[in-house]
């Protein structure tokens, strides 16, 4: 029989690369871990690991249940927390990764609702975007994940596996200096902005913006490239380029010697929770998420 506390022994191990770091992590002894690692293979009947001198692989049958371990492990948290809350115990703990713009406006107010309806459940908090928040959540390292998507995008299944809340559809907006040319604009047309100097996020990030800029038949020429909304504001308002951000951005910041103008035709993401099926069922898992819903005016 596999009992979870080896699986999860297995998970640090084979994150770690060895017995000595995964005690470290687990808050145990090298032994102990070398004991439960014994206790597993044992069980299941097969090697888990090779030892070659210094390092350590895991054996075709210890990927396979590492890659079960998350599934398996949430199924178990599931239970925990949900015949902790029927027997009256009011506890419950949430792990929540959300990217910045969502961690400083619709977080702030769910976690405040929840903490005054259930002053019991504690939710931690971690920054990411997705898509790395979203394999967070599949690894079993998080229990909540604020992520989102274009509309349009490739990959509208990436999330069929997933419990999906949805929250709210946030609008991108141009940003320009208070006294640019289309600073009174009602909206703009992105491809009227073709000639000027832009600030964008880092390579990895700003693939939506260029895509767009492409598809209005030019490619934007990127000064200066910062994830930080605030310091985004900062250049725009010092006269040093123009912007593309999510209206969600534009109200976790103060945006001073800028103004917003609609983009036409408009682009836009969807903001989602998600969890998986097991931990949907969790109260306190449950409770975050209406909290969310509510902060988003979905509720």
């Amino acid at each position: 029989m596999i009992e979870a506390r080896h699986l999860r022994v297995l998970r640090a191990v084979a994150a770690t690369g060895s017995f000595s770091a995964a005690g470290r992590e687990l808050g145990c002894t090298q032994p102990a871990v070398s004991q439960q690692m014994k206790a597993l293979e044992a069980s299941v009947g097969t090697p888990l690991i090779v030892r070659s001198g210094r390092e350590m692989r895991l054996t075709q049958a210890g990927g396979a249940l590492v890659r079960h371990a998350a599934g398996i492990l949430a199924g178990l948290t599931a239970a925990e927390e949900e015949v902790a809350a029927i027997a009256g115990l009011r506890a419950g703990r949430v792990r929540l990764v959300s990217f910045p713009s969502g961690s400083s406006t619709l977080v702030p107010t769910a976690l405040a609702a929840l903490r005054a309806a259930h002053p019991g459940t504690r939710v931690s908090l971690e920054e990411a975007e997705p898509p790395h928040s979203v394999g967070l959540l599949r690894e079993g390292d998080c229990d909540l994940a604020l992520a989102f998507r274009y509309e349009g995008a490739a990959g509208g299944d990436e999330w069929d596996d997933l419990v999906v809340r949805p929250l709210l559809t946030d609008r991108l907006v141009a940003l320009v200096p208070e006294r640019h040319r289309l600073a009174g604009a009602g909206s703009v047309a992105i491809g009227e902005l073709a000639g000027e100097p832009w600030i964008a996020g880092c390579p990895r990030c700003r693939g939506q913006l260029v895509e767009v800029c492409e598809g209005a038949g030019f490619t934007p020429r990127i000064d200066f490239a910062t994830d930080d909304y605030p310091a985004v504001v900062g250049l725009v308002g010092a006269g040093l380029g123009v912007a593309v951000l999510p209206q969600l951005a534009i109200e976790s910041v103060r945006p001073r010697g800028v103004r917003t103008v609609a983009l036409e035709p408009a682009v836009r993401r969807e903001i989602v929770a998600l969890t998986l099926p097991d931990l949907a069922q969790v109260p306190a898992v449950a409770a975050t998420l209406e909290q969310l819903a509510v902060a988003a005016g979905r509720k």
